[in-house]
């Protein structure tokens, strides 16, 4: 049976652009071109960086909260307690995702 990295791994990671390698700090990071998604720590924590209103409103709706180390800023956290969160991740995930591919294509059509 896979766990609980291994499903969100597998799942983020077959995203067009998606690579996935070893984070700075342990666990693993997704990355889309040069922009972090966001990263893993274990089986415990999901990391995702967003601009300040969308965290914001993630952290008000209680579907994140603010990052466990870094609480001013952008990021926030997902506590991962089991089986139960794991599809809450992977939406997260897929928001910042879709976020960095917008990003992406204003870059693109700019020409940069």
């Amino acid at each position: 049976m896979e766990n609980i990295v291994g499903r969100i791994e597998r799942e983020v990671g077959s995203w067009d652009g998606v690579i996935t390698h070893a984070h700075r700090f342990g666990g693993i990071e997704f990355r889309l071109g040069r922009r972090e998604i966001g990263h893993l720590h274990g089986e415990r924590w999901a990391d995702l960086p967003f601009h300040r209103r969308v965290r914001d409103m993630l952290i008000e709706t209680g579907r994140a909260q603010p990052h466990h180390v870094l609480p001013h800023t952008g990021w926030v956290s997902k506590q991962i307690r089991g089986e139960e969160d794991v599809r809450e991740v992977i939406e997260l995930f897929r928001l910042s995702y879709e976020r960095a591919r917008v990003a992406q294509n204003v870059r693109a059509s700019h020409g940069e």
